[in-house]
């Protein structure tokens, strides 16, 4: 593996892998001339396809020509001449406009780009870079990697351009940039005054990004200077990758909690594609979010994914509301039911006949839920039940960007979807842990991050609060399916015997995927939502997610 650029002021050469940069000028950058592996005359910094590219062919690029190009493109990259980097790839005018962006908007003064050992057409890379910013410079160390893909037109091996190739964290219409951010940084800490950061809370990083976003100019504070990955929108955060000048940041007080953070980190951590949320029922103060998957996306506040069954705590609100049931009355649980299609319950189970509701609800009937549809007789009950009560899309300002639940009005088979949180509901675990936390106080309670106060902005409020005896019904089958019910085993390690539970699973795709595994509980004043994307039934997966944040409260 050859040394990499390395040069200030005076002409210097260096050999990257097998390619020989001789460069000019000052910061890293200048011409340079590629002398190829094969011994063959080396091209100028023009970057003429005779030198800087392997010839036509057909069929997938082969190791060999894989490293070649890289190498090439590397060098190019190094010396800082995009457009012979930008010709070495199947997407020329976005590549020349990242790696110019490289050096003259991330303020990369030095470069030592090292190619690995290729993986059929793909090939690893380290670079090593220095940013210099109004006279501090810091090193930025990073890994990447590379795929050579065939011209469609040219059958040339060429760099599949990603915006990853420049650094790992850039996503479709992101950029690397350097200088003084707009906002002032911000110490956030929890609600007993623990300074809350991305190193010990992973999950919050986009939190604190929003955060700072949105409040870093409110409350003093100074900028300094930084590198940060430029978002697509707007309106997203900056994330920050490397601090050059420490600015002066003002604090920020949350309602998060950090013990409950931690556990909420440690416990996604057990399945990929896992997101949690807890919150204060008494007042709505949100005490954790944690997330666990690859695309870095908050799933846990702005997800929007069917919830299954543990929708039916708004159903059976609903149902109890107008006196179509009663817990302690019988409700009929057959294995399947038709409303515009057939329906059926987990492995076509049955309830015995005179079975009451809190049983088919603590066992998870949906056949006992549907056949509800014609006595309700009304097709907005259900949306009218989550606005008026549980204050389900109400435009929540929680005071970073959220996602509120739909519940859309339904007719039909799409109707009777909906009632065991199927068909066109969406919901994210802070929905769904809200869901929760109405029922175990009977009142809405708009979740919040951080105190309206900070910006004055305004607060969700639900048309009315739950009747007291359709509160103590739906706390008493919360209760009976956390001891009995589907939520029994994972509900077991909470302490306490004041718990309550819900399990759910969803069907999002195919026949043959695995369901969206959800589950929501409450104990004491904590109630959580956690949902696992293809985790299967609510209890296997997002079950113990949520025990562990609620033995944390």
């Amino acid at each position: 593996m050859g040394e990499g650029t390395q040069v200030n002021g005076a002409t210097k050469g260096a050999i990257v892998g097998g390619v020989f940069l001789a460069m000019l000028g000052g910061a890293g950058y200048g011409v340079y001339t590629l002398v190829g592996d094969d011994g063959g005359d080396g091209g100028g910094g023009g970057g003429g396809e005779t030198t800087t590219q392997a010839g036509k062919g057909s069929g997938p690029v082969g190791e060999k020509d894989a490293a070649k190009t890289a190498k090439a493109f590397l060098a190019a990259w190094a010396a800082g001449d995009e457009r012979v980097a930008a010709d070495l790839t199947n997407n020329a005018a976005a590549a020349q406009a990242a790696v110019g962006g490289f050096r003259t908007k991330a303020y990369v003064s030095k470069a030592v780009i090292t190619p690995g050992t290729p993986n059929g057409a793909t090939v690893p890379f380290k670079v090593e870079a220095e940013i210099t910013y109004e006279g501090t410079t810091k090193p930025l160390a990073y890994d990447s990697q590379l795929t050579v893909v065939r011209g469609v037109t040219s059958g040339k091996p060429l760099v599949d351009w990603q915006p990853s190739v420049i650094h790992p964290q850039l996503q479709k219409d992101e950029a690397l940039r350097a200088g003084a951010p707009a906002s002032p940084p911000v110490k956030a800490v929890d609600r007993n005054g623990e300074e809350l950061t991305a190193e010990k809370y992973p999950s919050l990083r986009q939190v604190l990004d929003e955060l700072r976003q949105t409040y870093g100019g409110r409350s003093g504070g100074r900028a300094g200077a930084e590198v940060w990955i430029e978002p697509a929108a707007k309106e997203a955060p900056k994330r920050t990758l490397l601090t050059l000048v420490e600015g002066e940041p003002s604090t920020l007080k949350t309602y998060l909690d950090a013990k409950v953070q931690a556990a909420a980190e440690q416990a996604v951590t057990k399945f990929p594609e896992a997101s949690v949320v807890a919150v204060q029922p008494s007042n709505g103060h949100i005490l954790a979010v944690a997330n666990n998957r690859k695309d870095g996306f908050n799933a846990a506040m702005r997800g929007t994914r069917a919830p299954g069954s543990t929708m039916k705590i708004v159903t059976a609100a609903m149902l109890l509301d107008r006196g179509l049931v009663a817990a302690d009355k019988p409700a009929e649980c057959p294995k399947t039911v038709t409303w515009g299609r057939e329906f059926h319950n987990l492995k076509n189970f049955d309830l015995p006949p005179g079975t009451n509701f809190a049983t088919s609800f603590a066992r998870s009937c949906n056949t006992a839920f549907i056949k509800q549809i014609k006595p309700v007789n009304d097709d907005s009950a259900l949306p009218k039940e989550a606005t008026e009560v549980f204050g389900i899309d109400l435009d929540w300002k929680t005071g970073i960007k959220s996602t509120d639940g739909k519940v859309p009005p339904a007719t039909g088979a799409a109707a009777a979807a909906e009632y065991i949180g199927q068909g066109q509901i969406t919901m994210n675990p802070l929905n769904v842990a809200s869901i929760t936390a109405t029922a175990r106080t009977g009142v809405f309670r708009q979740p919040l991050l951080v105190s309206p106060e900070l910006d004055g902005r305004t607060i969700a409020k639900a048309e009315r609060r739950m009747k007291s005896s359709v509160q103590q019904q739906l706390v008493g089958m919360m209760k009976l399916t956390a001891s009995s019910g589907t939520a029994r085993e994972a509900m077991a390690p909470v302490r306490g015997s004041d718990k309550g539970a819900k399990t759910g699973s969803a069907e999002v795709g195919g026949a043959g995927d695995s369901p969206d595994s959800w589950f929501t509980g409450y104990s004491g004043d904590v109630a959580a939502a956690a949902m696992v994307e293809g985790g299967g039934h609510g209890g296997e997966a997002a079950g113990p997610v949520v025990a562990q944040v609620l033995n944390a409260g």
